[in-house]
């Protein structure tokens, strides 16, 4: 083997990785610790994007130690819990900008305790005002079939069942002594009805 061989010219040693991330990386912020800061860890409530640089033995350390609510009361961390329901931004109904309801309701300067009573007003109008039921769209058929009953659209299951009931009694030919001359308005009162019950409205 010749040492003055061209292939020495170019050997490189393969650089201690430990040595290539104490260069580049800023050191432990751990007490004494001289390793590279490889991993980030939160600095903590108040501090928030701000991180502490550690080497993984530290910041393992420091994560079991860690604690977010560390100096807040129970209070505290109960409506800490509350707000991130909603990712800590405010909440108003639907359809009420909550700067113009909070004037209505409380003035251009609202009480320090504006928002309780603004729960209680909520739920006290939630109790009065029970939620009207959706009214389903009639179509044409199903409304001539109501006309042909002598029935508006807001007429419930019953009502159409009972004004068949008395229809059919009234113009039925056993009713009128076999007088068989209102039979094409009996048999158009019969289909309106089948049409109904067939939609589901009775």
């Amino acid at each position: 083997m010749k040492i003055d061989s061209k292939l020495f010219d170019r050997i490189r040693v393969k650089p201690d990785p430990e040595q290539v991330l104490r260069e580049t990386l800023p050191t432990c912020e751990w007490a004494g610790c001289e390793n590279a800061g490889t991993h980030p860890a939160p600095k903590g409530r108040g501090a928030e994007g701000q991180y502490h640089r550690f080497c993984i033995d530290h910041v393992r350390l420091y994560n079991k130690s860690y604690n977010y609510f560390a100096g807040m009361g129970d209070d505290a961390v109960a409506a800490y819990q509350k707000d991130s329901m909603t990712g800590h931004r405010p909440t108003w109904i639907m359809g009420v900008n909550a700067r113009s309801w909070v004037r209505t309701h409380f003035g251009d300067e609202p009480s320090p305790g504006w928002a309780e009573e603004a729960s209680i007003i909520l739920r006290r109008a939630r109790r009065t005002a029970p939620p009207e039921p959706p009214r389903r769209r009639l179509k044409t058929l199903e409304l001539k079939s109501l006309d042909v009953l002598g029935l508006t659209e807001v007429a419930t299951g019953i009502e159409i069942k009972s004004r068949y009931k008395e229809l059919v009694k009234r113009h039925h030919p056993d009713a009128n002594g076999g007088d068989r001359s209102n039979e094409d308005l009996l048999q158009e009162i019969i289909r309106a009805y089948n049409h109904l019950r067939s939609v589901g409205l009775c």
